[in-house]
């Protein structure tokens, strides 16, 4: 899709195609608030430590990455549907969804999301950051960039999508996480 990357209508169609990626990036706070899933609630570094620091800390649960699978890959199966369903949905996607198998490009999706996440968790362990504090623009984006990895060679697009998705996702997620610090949901404002 050659496109403007000032031009709203590309800028929702970027938007649309990651939802299942926002999904899987904002359900973990969400379902650390459920009970029955607490039974999923182990650290994914195992509690490991590097110099005596955690490699992750113990907010970065299997039960926040097996939701955030399932978010994404629930969501994606939605946007199949409606893009079979409905002509609309087919104007504005920026693939064709019945050409992907919607488990794995789900899948992929929030995987990816999840790696970036955990990466930039790593990285602020090492820094000597505390879990929620401030590491901007990483907070806001690296969930972009771990789906970058993990997609493109999948997906294969060109650099005009993947840096609208960074720069509309970095205001994107302040906004989004100002909302849920005001709601209480999330406890850091960026």
């Amino acid at each position: 899709m050659a496109a403007n990357i000032f031009s709203p209508f590309f800028i929702f169609s970027c938007l649309y195609f990651f939802l299942p990626i926002y999904a899987a990036n904002m359900i973990p706070p969400l379902a650390a608030n459920v009970s029955f899933l607490r039974k999923f609630d182990y650290p994914v570094d195992f509690g490991w430590k590097i110099n005596g620091h955690r490699l992750l800390g113990s907010h970065k649960t299997w039960r926040g990455v097996i939701c955030a699978v399932i978010a994404g890959v629930f969501v994606i199966f939605i946007q199949g549907w409606l893009e079979f369903n409905f002509s609309v949905f087919q104007k504005i996607s920026l693939i064709d969804y019945k050409d992907f198998n919607l488990f794995f490009l789900g899948g992929l999706m929030s995987f990816g999301a999840m790696a970036g996440d955990l990466f930039a968790a790593f990285i602020k362990r090492r820094l000597g950051l505390r879990p929620g504090q401030a590491f901007i623009p990483w907070d806001q984006t690296n969930y972009v960039i771990g789906s970058f990895f993990f997609l493109q060679p999948y997906v294969h697009f060109n650099w005009n999508i993947w840096i609208t998705l960074l720069i509309a996702t970095f205001f994107l997620h302040v906004l989004v996480n100002r909302w849920g610090y005001i709601l209480g949901i999330h406890q850091a404002k960026w």
